[in-house]
């Protein structure tokens, strides 16, 4: 019996050798006679994020073709670096970058000035003059034009106030709308909530008082003033209402006064802004010197 044994496990031995030989032998068939596999790379330690390091601050020189964003960066390596080691040579380099940022900025600012200068087109204030006697012209003009186009359209809208009996704002705001009516020749209508509750649901009023442009015949509403307004504000936004409403501008346009169309303050005086816009055709811009729908 143990003869037996040492000749079945001898047997095992010779069947393990023989598979070892066969797969090896199967590999090297599949990988090729020249096969080689370089060994793993050792694991790099990564470095410490938080590891004190010296910023490396370059000439000024060279400084001065860096980005901004750059520069910020190193600014800030520099503050931290600094507030670090507490030393008077790296808080005194901190401070010189500071001040080349200082300057750059300055000189910035030099140049944009000759910049307006030379190209007056992109400078505000040849639309929105700061000398008094220029501004009340301005406004007096804006007036002017927002009457006319108003009045122009008085048959067409129509400007409803929504209130409570017991809204004490409300007995404020009226007045001022019934002010609205008498310049600018608009029906005007109070809107009792109290009495029609049912209005309140139906144009989607929830604070009183809300003041709403209407246009006749048609569903189109917007709401111009929700609480107390100034005669002024009702005007203004009454206009924009209208003139978007109308087709006249896009929302892009709604920040775009009277009288300033196509100029400096006209979100869409030289092209599209958004993607949303129709002259966006293809990702391509239309030639912002055709006119708009």
């Amino acid at each position: 019996m143990k003869r037996l044994a040492v000749i079945a496990g001898a047997a095992l031995l010779l069947a393990g050798s023989a598979a070892a030989q066969s797969t090896g032998t199967a590999d090297r068939e599949a990988r090729g006679y020249w096969w080689y596999q370089a060994p793993p790379k050792a694991e790099q330690e990564k470095p410490d994020p938080d590891a004190l390091v010296k910023p490396v601050i370059p000439p000024m020189a060279e400084l001065a073709t860096w980005t901004p964003p750059k520069i910020r960066t190193l600014i800030e390596q520099q503050r931290d670096y600094a507030a670090t080691v507490l030393t008077v040579d790296a808080v005194a380099d901190f401070w010189r970058l500071q001040d080349f940022a200082r300057r750059k900025a300055r000189a910035f600012a030099g140049v944009t000035q000759l910049a307006m200068l030379t190209h007056p087109e992109l400078n505000a204030r040849a639309a929105n003059p700061l000398v008094g006697e220029a501004r009340d012209a301005l406004g007096a003009q804006k007036d002017q034009v927002r009457r006319q186009y108003l009045r122009a359209h008085a048959g067409e809208f129509a400007l409803v106030m929504f209130a409570r009996t017991s809204c004490g704002y409300c007995k404020v705001q009226w007045p001022i709308v019934q002010r609205f009516q008498d310049e600018m020749g608009w029906q005007v209508s109070l809107m009792d909530l109290d009495r029609k509750p049912e209005l309140a649901q139906r144009f989607g009023v929830e604070v009183t008082p809300t003041t709403m442009v209407i246009r006749r015949n048609s569903g189109q509403r917007m709401v111009i003033a929700a609480g107390v307004e100034t005669y002024p504000n009702i005007a203004q936004m009454a206009y924009q209402a209208v003139r978007l409403l109308s087709g006249d501008i896009r929302p892009e346009q709604w920040l775009t006064g009277a009288g300033e169309e196509n100029g400096f303050f006209d979100a869409l005086a030289n092209g599209p802004v958004s993607s949303t816009d129709p002259r966006v055709i293809g990702g391509d811009l239309i030639d912002a010197r055709e006119p708009r729908p």
